[in-house]
C-alpha cells in the first residue's frame, strides 16, 4: 500500500508556483497539437501552420470554459459558497463532460469556418485527446484529488487526511485513457467510415467511465447515479449506436 505524500508544487518562487497540475495540463496541450498536425498532414487535409495555431487556441479555450463550468455545475453546493474558488483553476477541479462539449463545439465551429468536415476533425482530434485526459488523471492524481472508495488491495493509497486506504481511481482512469488511446492509434489507418473513431472514443469512454464511477467517492446526482455516469450512459448509447450505423452504411456500399 501506498502513502500519499507527493508536494503538488514543483517549484515556488515568492508568491507564485509552479505546480504539476499546470504542467502536465500544458504537456497535453502540446503533444495535442503535434499529434493532430501529424494525422492531419497524413490524411492530406487542407489545413495551413497558422490553421492548426487557430484550432490550437480555440479549441484549448474551449475545453478549459467547458471543463472548468462542468465542474463548478456539479458541485455548485460548494462554488455558491465560495464563488472566487471557481477561478482557482490551478487546485484543479476539471469535468470531462463539459470539456467534451467545449472541445466539439470548437471543432464544429472551426470545420465550419474552413469547409471541412466536421469528422475529418473529430476523427483525429479524439486520439491526442485521449493521450491528454490520461496526462489529466494523473495530474488529479499528484493533486490528491478525486479519489476513490476505500480498499484493501495491495495497491490502495493513504491520501492525507482521508480515513483508510482507498482505490487510486485517478489512475484507473489514466490506464483506461491510455487503453483508448492504443485502440484509436492502431486504427488510425484502417478505411473505416467517417466519424468511426469520434464515436468510438465516445463509446469507449462512456462506457468503461460508467462502471470506474463505483469506486469514486462522488455524491450521487439522479436515480443514484454519479453525475459522471449520468453523462456517461448517453456517451455509450449514442457513441455505440453511431458505430452500429456506420458499420451498416459501410456494408451496404
Amino acid at each position: 500500500m501506498f502513502y500519499y505524500n507527493i508536494d503538488p508544487v514543483l517549484v515556488e518562487i515568492g508568491p507564485f508556483a509552479v505546480r504539476y497540475y499546470g504542467l502536465i495540463f500544458a504537456l497535453g496541450i502540446l503533444v495535442s497539437f503535434f499529434i493532430i498536425r501529424h494525422l492531419a498532414k497524413k490524411r492530406q487535409l487542407p489545413l495551413s501552420r497558422s490553421d492548426y495555431d487557430e484550432l490550437l487556441i480555440i479549441a484549448t479555450f474551449a475545453v478549459l470554459v467547458g471543463a472548468r463550468l462542468g465542474h463548478v455545475i456539479s458541485s455548485w453546493g460548494y462554488y455558491s459558497s465560495f464563488p472566487l474558488q471557481i477561478f482557482a483553476v490551478w487546485n484543479g477541479g476539471m469535468a470531462f463532460h463539459g470539456g467534451l462539449i467545449g472541445l466539439v463545439a470548437a471543432g464544429y465551429f472551426f470545420a465550419k469556418k474552413k469547409k471541412i468536415s466536421f469528422y475529418d476533425i473529430a476523427d483525429i482530434a479524439v486520439i491526442p485527446a485521449a493521450l491528454a485526459l490520461a496526462f489529466g488523471r494523473i495530474a488529479n492524481f499528484l493533486n490528491g484529488e478525486f479519489y476513490g472508495t476505500p480498499t484493501s488491495l495491495p495497491w490502495g493509497v493513504k491520501f492525507g487526511n482521508i480515513p483508510e486506504f482507498r482505490h487510486p481511481v485517478q489512475i484507473y482512469e489514466a490506464i483506461k485513457n491510455f487503453a483508448i488511446f492504443a485502440v484509436l492509434w492502431q486504427l488510425r489507418n484502417k478505411k473505416l467510415p467517417t466519424g468511426s473513431l469520434f464515436w468510438a472514443f465516445i463509446f469507449l469512454y462512456g462506457s468503461i467511465r460508467f462502471f470506474l464511477e463505483f469506486a469514486k467517492v462522488v455524491p450521487d446526482y439522479a436515480f443514484g447515479l454519479t453525475w459522471g455516469q449520468f453523462w456517461s450512459i448517453p456517451m455509450a448509447v449514442v457513441g455505440g449506436y453511431m458505430l452500429l450505423k456506420a458499420r451498416k452504411r459501410s456494408v451496404d456500399k
